[in-house]
């Protein structure tokens, strides 16, 4: 929620509670709107601050829901706010409190039809929750997160924290092997998730830190607070991969060299070869059998064989 304002639905007794968001800083948001995943376009969002927080009144009359967000955009988009301030009714008279506030506070999402990219940036945060105006939730003096899809390549996300951690009062050393506690008597605890990415074929997502509030304040007619907070956050989602060179119409055969496209007869293929070879062939077989002058070779043959007959009878004729 940026600059809305909300009510408690009707079974929390009679009470109603609102929240507004005041922020300020030197750049107003801009394209917070839907998000812009059309023409084959990736999607990516960015937020510095999302808050889900439960906020139980002294006088136990009521619960009021502390939800807010600074800096939440959606591609394209990008938005430079330092300070988060909220409302509640029945916490400290209903007075505008604190929620963040940061010398650098910046989200920014892009989406083209070749990369899409979600990254927050904060430095020197301070958070604070209802009840407790004067002791930080947690301080840090850096984190940083950046979620990048590219068409046809694995996402990729990361985030990261630099510099001390204080978290309630103390300082504290944060690992990406697990969450961390933080326990303060008379006060509360914290626990904090660091650097939280995922990724899938087509998606990143990367959190710097996560936190599980519940605290104590027992100020400003707040008995508890308990719920989630969420800092730099940014996620991207791959646009469509570029068609595939394959799917395209095959290209339009050449005609062999040397020969003119406008002659009639067809170019004979390899079928057409092999059928007047075997044209030629059976020719040449024929051939083998005898030629033109058989006939004539035929005929020659016949009459030596008559004449030799007729010489023959006329010789024993003599004879006898």
């Amino acid at each position: 929620m940026n600059g809305n304002t909300f009510h408690m639905p009707a079974r929390r007794l009679a009470t109603v509670a609102a929240a507004t968001v005041l922020a300020s800083g030197p750049a107003a948001l801009a394209g917070a709107g839907s998000a812009h995943a059309t023409g084959g376009h990736g999607r990516a969002s960015a937020t510095v601050l999302r808050t889900g927080l439960d906020v139980s009144l002294l006088n136990k009359t009521v619960n009021v829901p502390l939800a807010v967000t600074l800096n939440e955009v959606q591609a394209p988009g990008s938005a430079e706010k330092t300070a988060l301030t909220a409302r509640l009714d029945g916490v400290d008279g209903g007075k505008p409190f604190g929620v963040l506030r940061a010398d650098v506070a910046e989200a920014g999402a892009t989406a083209t039809a070749h990369k899409s990219e979600g990254s927050t940036t904060l430095a020197r945060v301070r958070l604070h929750v209802p009840g407790l105006p004067l002791l930080s939730v947690i301080e840090v003096a850096e984190v940083t997160s950046t979620a990048t899809c590219e068409a046809g390549k694995r996402p990729v996300a990361d985030a990261g924290l630099l510099g001390p951690v204080t978290v309630l009062g103390k300082k504290v050393a944060l690992t990406t092997g697990g969450p961390t506690q933080v326990e303060v008597p008379g006060v509360g605890e914290v626990r904090l998730d660091l650097s939280k990415t995922q990724t899938t074929s087509r998606t990143a997502a990367a959190t710097a830190l996560a936190l599980k509030v519940s605290v104590d304040p027992l100020d400003l007619n707040v008995a508890e607070v308990d719920g989630t907070v969420t800092l730099a956050e940014a996620t991207c989602e791959s646009p469509a991969a570029p068609a595939d060179e394959a799917g395209q119409p095959p290209a339009k055969a050449e005609p062999p060299a040397g020969r003119d496209e406008r002659d009639a007869g067809p170019v004979a293929g390899p079928a057409a070869d092999v059928k007047a070879q075997g044209a030629r062939t059976e020719a040449d077989l024929a051939e083998t059998g005898g030629s033109s002058a058989t006939p004539y070779v035929a005929a020659g043959a016949a009459a030596l064989v008559l004449a030799g007959g007729g010489a023959l009878v006329l010789a024993r004729r003599k004879r006898g």
